[in-house]
């Protein structure tokens, strides 16, 4: 697949990004620690599109977002291992990983 086709491909998963490191940086400060797992649901919605992609990463998200209420034992509960060949840069965005 071409660089310039990929790139495209990675904007949906990117505007999520974006949406998602803006409610981590606004919303959720008002909240406070109060998630039961680790880490927090929206880090590992991030976390999840970031790596498995919009559609699973979503899913992935909200299955999470449905297993935290209060009767949740919580604990540690990370992603899936993904199969993928994608870089993520600091601020969280996904770019293609350069073939060496």
């Amino acid at each position: 697949m071409s660089g310039s086709l990929l790139r495209l491909r990675l904007i949906p998963r990117n505007v999520c990004v974006a949406i998602l490191v803006v409610y981590r940086a606004v919303i959720s400060p008002l909240y406070g620690d109060v998630c039961r797992y680790y880490p927090s649901c929206s880090s590992y919605a991030l976390q999840a599109i970031q790596q498995h992609g919009m559609v699973r990463g979503i899913w992935l998200g909200a299955r999470r977002i449905l297993r935290c209420h209060p009767w949740a034992a919580g604990g540690v509960d990370d992603i899936p291992e993904p199969q993928s060949r994608l870089a993520t840069t600091r601020a969280g965005f996904v770019l293609a990983r350069k073939e060496q």
